[in-house]
């Protein structure tokens, strides 16, 4: 029997799966759905928050160019996303990438680090939109008791509420699911522009000098060396605030930003024409949303001072101080609407890598049982969404956000590595995209991400640790005994077709 580090699983095999009867997923999205699944789960909470919480603490007026680092690094990942997805059009995104380049073990590694971008991702939102409905019901005199919404809550049913109907939306069908995230899109994307059009004329440009504020020391965490980036504690440096360094640590914050546009290469196995329209939809998608920040920031930015900035509602706040007030009421609605479909769009992911990872028998076989009517798997999502249903009602999330961002730059990590790899292992493959450059590109790409990584503090990492300790537990428990490739159901690229499980 193969060790986990060579079962790798090749490609012909991956696309194989998705032809048998009982796993196989509906062809319904397009291009311009992918796009649409693309924006409308990037542009969620970082647009309408981090913007404040950045400006004021970190980078000053030049939280634009936070926004562009971000982008240039989400960027270098997306042509790598790019390139795979159109090479393995299969369900599960970075966790069949590395089946196919690094084996069952790191497969694994990456399907359970996914979990902390997808479902705790689609938790924390779920728990911000339960904070923008009762700011909403508030202003009509209809505001719930914090007991049971808001990040306070005790028992937070809003958020358990939109969890379960996102999810009963996702089961009746991915098309379905797609037409309802083309209505939220328009509906935000309508009130991003409002921002940009209506925030252009009270422009002060006073409040954009200093551009860069001159550099200060940073603040000591209460949390002491916690608190601290892991890169300082490593290297005995800090960046400090405000300044060039203010500005690069801003771009390891607001690039909780840009995550989800690795959504989109989730739904590989559901699209007409994947090597075609998966490149258009994760470089057009992370393209378009890149434009929207950098615009947003300009517009708030020069609205008000970056020091009086809100940190809770930076866009609401700097409308309300140039006497807009109406405005502010429309901004939160476009919030709600925004994270509406960032939560569905979450948790659409989350069960296509489960889905994934259930038909490889890494996970309990019949959770990759598909719907007979509506071509989803229906078990798998109806469990993810219980999952978070509960994550978002009962458990504090708001220290645990940044495990997102970790989880989502180590995916990035191990993907941008994975183009040199399946290039060398498998140059015969026909590749719709191919990324420019290699190894170049994809070697500044994995160096990015893990630039990025080691700004997270290291409380962040001592957690991200500790979860993969976990994943590693269950898969030499379960999982490494119960695949496709340990029963010989699937044999390792290259290995003798006469020796059962090799």
């Amino acid at each position: 029997m193969a060790t986990a580090a060579h079962r790798v699983k090749s490609v012909e095999d991956s696309i194989r799966d998705t032809d048998e009867p009982e796993h196989r997923l509906k062809k319904n999205l397009s291009g311009l759905d992918l796009t649409v699944f693309g924006v409308g789960v990037i542009i969620g909470t970082g647009i309408f928050v981090l913007t404040g919480v950045v400006a004021r603490d970190q980078a000053g007026p030049a939280v634009a160019l936070s926004f562009v680092i971000a982008g240039v690094v989400c960027g270098l990942a997306a042509l790598c996303y790019a390139e795979f997805a159109s090479t393995v059009p299969v369900a599960g995104s970075a966790y069949t990438f590395s089946y196919a380049t690094f084996g069952e073990f790191v497969a694994w590694i990456i399907g359970w680090d996914l979990v902390l971008e997808l479902a705790l991702g689609a938790a924390t939102v779920s728990v911000g939109w339960s904070g923008y409905l009762n700011q909403l019901l508030d202003d009509v005199g209809l505001a719930l008791p914090s007991s049971i919404a808001g990040e306070t809550a005790v028992f937070n049913i809003p958020a358990i509420a939109i969890a379960l109907a996102m999810t009963a939306v996702l089961v009746l069908g991915i098309k379905l699911s797609s037409r309802v995230t083309a209505v939220i899109v328009a509906i935000k994307l309508a009130v991003v522009l409002l921002v940009i059009a209506v925030g252009i004329f009270y422009i002060n440009a006073d409040n954009y000098s200093p551009f860069i504020p001159p550099a200060e020391p940073a603040a000591a965490g209460e949390g002491g060396w916690l608190d601290t980036p892991l890169i300082s504690v490593l290297t005995g440096f800090s960046q400090g605030t405000y300044g060039w360094g203010g500005v690069l640590a801003g771009a390891a914050i607001v690039f909780f930003a840009f995550i989800g546009f690795d959504i989109v290469a989730t739904a590989a196995e559901e699209t007409h024409n994947p090597a075609r329209d998966l490149p258009r939809g994760i470089i057009g998608s992370l393209a378009i949303c890149t434009v929207l920040y950098v615009a947003v920031s300009l517009v708030v930015v020069g609205m008000q001072n970056y020091t009086e900035l809100s940190a809770t509602a930076p866009l609401a706040g700097a409308f309300a101080a140039n006497g807009l007030t109406f405005f502010s009421s429309i901004i939160s609605l476009g919030a709600l609407a925004g994270l509406t479909s960032v939560v569905m769009i979450l948790m659409l992911g989350q069960s296509r890598v489960l889905f994934a990872m259930s038909r490889d028998h890494l996970l309990p076989r019949p959770l990759a049982k598909v719907h007979p009517r509506y071509g989803t798997p229906y078990r798998i999502t109806i469990a993810t969404g219980v999952l978070v249903a509960i994550l978002a009602g009962v458990v504090p999330l708001t220290e645990l956000a940044e495990l997102v961002n970790i989880g989502t730059l180590f995916a990035f990590f191990l993907v941008s590595l994975g183009v040199i790899v399946l290039r060398r292992t498998r140059p015969d493959l026909p590749r719709a995209f191919r990324v420019p450059f290699v190894p170049v590109l994809p070697i500044v790409s994995a160096l990015a991400c893990l630039w990025l990584m080691a700004n997270l503090p290291t409380e962040t990492w001592l957690r991200f640790v500790i979860w993969m300790v976990i994943g590693v537990v269950v898969y030499f428990a379960y999982g490494r005994g119960h695949s496709r490739m340990a029963t010989g159901e699937r044999r390792p690229s290259g290995a003798p077709q006469d020796v059962p499980g090799s």
